[in-house]
């Protein structure tokens, strides 16, 4: 018996819609990686990392990540204020299947269709 054998298609599909929906979001994936390997990083330098997203939208997708509990915030209290964030133990176990997708997408033939624009 493999280890997916007690999903039957609606549950599976399920565990996937709620694993989509704490991911979902343009820059999440991207967060992730940039905190893999039990890298601890400031805000500030995730802004450096990832230029082309407003502070706005940092700070939304890195307390969506943190409400799911995937991300770790810590604060220092120090002046000026000092946060950094890394990936918890269950989100830094994410790792091997998101290796596992990169490898998937890598793979892709020739599209079919135009891929969509990275600006959207």
């Amino acid at each position: 018996m493999g280890k997916h054998d007690h999903h039957t298609p609606a549950t599976a599909a399920s565990g996937i819609e709620e694993a989509i929906q704490m991911l979902e979001g343009r820059w999440k994936l991207v967060i992730l990686f940039h905190l893999f390997g039990g890298k601890l990083l400031r805000f500030s330098e995730l802004e450096r990392l990832i230029p082309s997203v407003s502070q706005k939208m940092l700070i939304q997708q890195l307390r969506q990540l943190e409400q799911d509990g995937i991300v770790a915030r810590i604060v220092h209290a120090q002046v000026p204020p000092k946060v950094e964030y890394h990936l918890t133990e269950w989100g830094q176990s994410l790792c091997p299947a998101l290796d596992e997708l990169l490898t998937w997408a890598e793979k892709r033939p020739t599209p079919k269709r135009q891929r969509r624009p990275t600006g959207a």
